[in-house]
């Protein structure tokens, strides 16, 4: 009985471990994403100019390319996400933006998703995900403009 228990327990860890190693293997990226400060540049890319707060926020970008990241943003100061009403994102590499999203509409209580199937080089080394302003009270920009969250960055004590 002892050895049959034993058995199953061990065919269990086995069994979890090959699903694990599985899982991680077909994704190369889970983050969760926090909200910028003004005056930090990553990737040649300014941070917006006021601070901006990421709650139930996370960035998943698996190795065939389809990127997700699904944001709640606000401006703490308005407590919406005020005058920005689209967003995209992008994947930087080594301090280089390597593909962008396509704008998605970012709501006033400051929820937005991308879902993109972006082109990002197979050696992408010190991967973040920026979430960059794409539109303003309504119109578009013509490029992505600063970004107001990143994948990879500290949270300070007003997100969550």
């Amino acid at each position: 009985m002892k050895r049959s228990l034993s058995a199953v327990v061990l065919t269990g860890l086995v069994t979890a471990m090959f699903a694990i190693s599985t899982f991680a293997d077909e994704l190369s990226f889970f983050s969760p994403i926090a909200g910028s400060n003004p005056g930090i540049t990553f990737a040649g890319v300014p941070s917006g100019g006021a601070p901006w707060v990421a709650k139930h926020a996370l960035a998943t970008l698996p190795d065939d390319g389809r990127q997700r990241v699904d944001v709640r943003l606000i401006l703490p100061a308005l407590g919406t996400a005020g005058p920005v009403t689209a967003v995209s994102s992008s994947v930087a590499c080594s301090d280089m933006v390597a593909a962008t999203s396509g704008a998605v509409p970012l709501a006033s209580d400051g929820n937005a998703e991308t879902h993109a199937k972006l082109q990002v080089p197979s050696a992408c080394f010190g991967s973040i995900i920026l979430v960059r302003v794409a539109g303003v009270n309504g119109t578009a920009l013509p490029a992505p403009g600063p970004w107001i969250a990143a994948s990879g960055v500290s949270k300070n004590s007003d997100d969550e």
